[in-house]
Parts: C-alpha cells; sequence; structure tokens
C-alpha cells in the first residue's frame, strides 16, 4: 500500500512540474512580477485541479438532473393541492402568496428561497450549489463582514469596510453589503481564498475599472451583484492578499476572470456590456458552477479554455445551469477548449453568430435547454467547431438531449451517447442515466434568472 502512495504522490508531481514548465512562459495573467508568493499560489493551484477533477462526471450530471426532477414534482405537488383547496366548500379561496417569487421549480433557488428569515441564514445558500461546482462553501466557515463604504479609491491599501478591504483578508469571510451601492473599480479586485459576495437585501452594481478576478485560489461565491460597463485598466501596483501586493500589467476588462481556480460558483448575477469576455475560465479552471444569471448586451459572452497549448484545461468541468441567455448577445455561450461542459436548462433567446463552440475536443452536454434560433437563416445553427475539420471533429461527444428547437434551431450533435463517461458502472440502453428536466419547461427554470430584490423578513 506504501508503494501505491508513493507511486500516485510521484505522478501528482510528475505532473504538477509537467504542467508548470509547460504553462511558465504564457502564464503571466497580468501578473508582471512572478515572485516566490506567486509561484507558490500557482503550484498550489494546480494541485488543487488534480484533486477536484471527477473521473466519473456522469455521477454529477445524475446528481443534477436528479435533484432538478425531485424540486420539480415536490413544488408541482404543493401548487396542485392548492388549486384543489380553491374550491373547497364551493366556492373560490384566495391563497395567500408566501412572499416574493419564490415559488421557482429551479432546484437551487427552492433549496433556500422559501425560507423568509434568509437574512438570518445567509449562509444556507452554500448548502445549495449543484453541479461541478458543488463542493463550494466560500466565507461559510468565516465572520460576516459587512461593506459599508463603496469608495476604491486606494488598491494597495484598502479602506476597512470597502469591498476590496473584504476580500484581501486572508481568511474565510462571508460579505454582504450594509445599502445599495455602486462601486466604481479603479483597478481589476483580486480574491482571495474562501470568499463568498453575497449581495441579497440591497442593489449592488460594480463597474468601471476591470472587473473580479479569481486567480490561482479555491472556494469563491458570487451571488447577487450587478456587473456592467467593466473596463480595461493600465494596471499598477495592486493588493493581492492581505500580506502580499505586487505589479500587475493591463486587465482584460474581463466581468469575471476564472484563472487556476477551483470550486467557484456564479449565481444570479446579472452581467452587460464588458470590454472583453463575461466570464473567462481558464488555465486549469475546473469545479465550477455558473447558474441563474442573466447576461445581455455583449460580443463573447463566455469562454473555457484560453489558449490551444494549455493541455491543464483537459481537467476543466464547468456546469452552466438555469441562465437566461438574452438581448443583444453574439456568441460564446460558452465556447470552450478541452474540458467538459455540462449546460443544462438554460434559456438562448438571442445568439447573432452561434450559441455553443468550441474547437480541440471538449464535451459539451447539452441538456434540457431551450433555443430560439435569429430570423436570418444562416444562423439558425446552434453550435460551431471552430478551426477543425469534420474528420476531427466527427468524433467529439456534443450530445443533445431533451432541448427544446424553436424558430428553426437545431444542434448538430457528434460522437458517441454515454461516451462521455470515462468509465461507466453499467451500460445503459438509453442515453443517460437520469434523464433532465425538458427544455419545454425551461421558461419556468430560468424566470428570476438575474438578480433578486430579496428583503428581509420575507421569502425571497
Amino acid at each position: 500500500m506504501a508503494v501505491a502512495y508513493l507511486n500516485l504522490g510521484t505522478y501528482v508531481l510528475a505532473f504538477v512540474s509537467l504542467a508548470l514548465a509547460i504553462i511558465a512562459p504564457s502564464v503571466q495573467a497580468h501578473i508582471a512580477v512572478y515572485d516566490e508568493y506567486w509561484t507558490q499560489r500557482q503550484t498550489e493551484a494546480l494541485r488543487r485541479t488534480l484533486e477536484s477533477y471527477e473521473p466519473d462526471p456522469l455521477n454529477v450530471t445524475d446528481h443534477f438532473n436528479y435533484h432538478s426532477a425531485l424540486a420539480m414534482e415536490t413544488t408541482e405537488a404543493v401548487n396542485g393541492t392548492r388549486r384543489e383547496l380553491r374550491v373547497v366548500g364551493g366556492g373560490r379561496k384566495t391563497i395567500k402568496k408566501r412572499g416574493g417569487r419564490f415559488q421557482s421549480l429551479n432546484a437551487i433557488d427552492k433549496c433556500w428561497r422559501g425560507d423568509k428569515n434568509w437574512a438570518k441564514n445567509r449562509k444556507k445558500l452554500a448548502d445549495c450549489v449543484l453541479g461541478f461546482g458543488r463542493k463550494t462553501t466560500g466565507g461559510k466557515a468565516g465572520p460576516i463582514y459587512e461593506v459599508t463604504d463603496a469608495s476604491d479609491n486606494d488598491v494597495m491599501n484598502p479602506r476597512p469596510g470597502t469591498l476590496r478591504h473584504a476580500v484581501t483578508r486572508d481568511r474565510p469571510l462571508w460579505i454582504i453589503f450594509a445599502k445599495s451601492m455602486v462601486i466604481k473599480l479603479q483597478q481589476e479586485l483580486i480574491i482571495t481564498n474562501d470568499k463568498t459576495i453575497d449581495g441579497r437585501g440591497v442593489s449592488v452594481h460594480i463597474t468601471g475599472g476591470a472587473g473580479l478576478t479569481i486567480q490561482f485560489v479555491k472556494n469563491v461565491i458570487i451571488h447577487n451583484i450587478h456587473m456592467k460597463f467593466i473596463e480595461r485598466r493600465a494596471g499598477g501596483m495592486i493588493r493581492d492578499s492581505e500580506n502580499h501586493f505586487g505589479l500587475r500589467t493591463e486587465s482584460d476588462g474581463d466581468g469575471i476572470n476564472i484563472f487556476g481556480a477551483t470550486n467557484v460558483w456564479i449565481d444570479h448575477v446579472s452581467m452587460r456590456n464588458c470590454s472583453d469576455g463575461m466570464i473567462d475560465a481558464i488555465m486549469g479552471s475546473t469545479a465550477i458552477t455558473i447558474s441563474n444569471c442573466h447576461f445581455t448586451d455583449h460580443e463573447e459572452v463566455m469562454l473555457f479554455g484560453a489558449k490551444n497549448g494549455d493541455v491543464i484545461d483537459k481537467k476543466m468541468q464547468i456546469t452552466v445551469a438555469f441562465n437566461h441567455f438574452g438581448k443583444r448577445l453574439d456568441q460564446r455561450m460558452p465556447r470552450v477548449r478541452y474540458g467538459m461542459v455540462h449546460v443544462v436548462n438554460n434559456d438562448y433567446t438571442h445568439w447573432q453568430m452561434y450559441a455553443i463552440g468550441g474547437n480541440m475536443n471538449p464535451t459539451i452536454i447539452s441538456q434540457g435547454n431551450r433555443f430560439i434560433a435569429p430570423p436570418e437563416e444562416d444562423k439558425k445553427q446552434i453550435t460551431k467547431r471552430e478551426y477543425t475539420p469534420y474528420p476531427e471533429w466527427k468524433s467529439w461527444n456534443w450530445q443533445s438531449e431533451r432541448d427544446y428547437f424553436l424558430n428553426g434551431a437545431y444542434f448538430v450533435q457528434s460522437g458517441k451517447s454515454n461516451a462521455w463517461s470515462s468509465t461507466p458502472k453499467n451500460p445503459i440502453p438509453r442515453k443517460f442515466t437520469i434523464r433532465p428536466q425538458p427544455g419545454t419547461k425551461v421558461r419556468r427554470l430560468t424566470k428570476d434568472a438575474g438578480t433578486l430584490g430579496c428583503k428581509p423578513g420575507k421569502s425571497c
């Protein structure tokens, strides 16, 4: 047994060393000086990438679809009972709603939105994530930190009470906001391990210089904030943790940049108008769920995997669920290199070039989405394999099940059904073990995508 552990440790060390050697020339990612601090963070991040990889992704997609079906069944059962109560006694009975719009059929929302005491039980949210990011807990293990100051005047020595001060602390924190505010960032906001940014109960808008950077860290939740008009910034000396700062080069203008990070959950975020991508996940980022978000007014929405040479992205696994891809979007919802993406129960109401694309043989499982094609006849195809001839991509595993196609939309499949499960324990006669909720139900599943107007003392 000791020999077996030794061999595994040797393999992991060799893999990490190889990965470091491969990516070292191109890994800078706005880090102008790659000092001992950043080298150590990168090494630890690569180890976490290997540890977070799910060798049998079928377990994760089944887990997601099971909970989606369970939430749908229980909600419909309650609604059915209420319909029956309306005619009891020979007359109509008015049924008072339990506040808000919490009666979503969405399995993630159903986990917490019915609790009128959500503001006192904020950390319950961390128990609700599904998909590949299901182990993300954010700042659950730490205290509440209340942001009271919307300024971002000093990126080197941020003032206590600001968001920048909160996210650079070297301990778990659950970050909330004392009031509604607009935070105009001066430079990219670099987030450390074990943080939750929770905008419920107020209206928080993040705008201006650069966006959120989740780089070589783990365990981050971003919830219920607006992000808009994110711009490039020239860089400079920026604090990246409580006890370290460094020189950064020009930022890309991404809304949220996930770089070499693991266990990340982005939920109920409204995004529009970023200079580059809205959400990028690159360089070994994995164990990610992006859910309940609303995207509008942008060209390139999501990029998963930045370069063909970044083979570490073969370990990338991401769930994209319950999102609404809305008006004035062009492409990349998402665009994928390597890795595996479970695209499930999203509402695609607009695209100009394509909805889902990729190259370098990614696995894309599309389940129960609604796709409404644009009116132009040459834009009906949902999928796009970029820079790759048919003889190569015909074996890629791009599968569609229970998707709902409108206005001539069509998904070009490839590969073999169930081939995306690396080691299926029991061969199955149908495509997938647990079937997803059908695309015909997506409008209800995504009706509250984007930020929520939650009020303390009422269900959300």
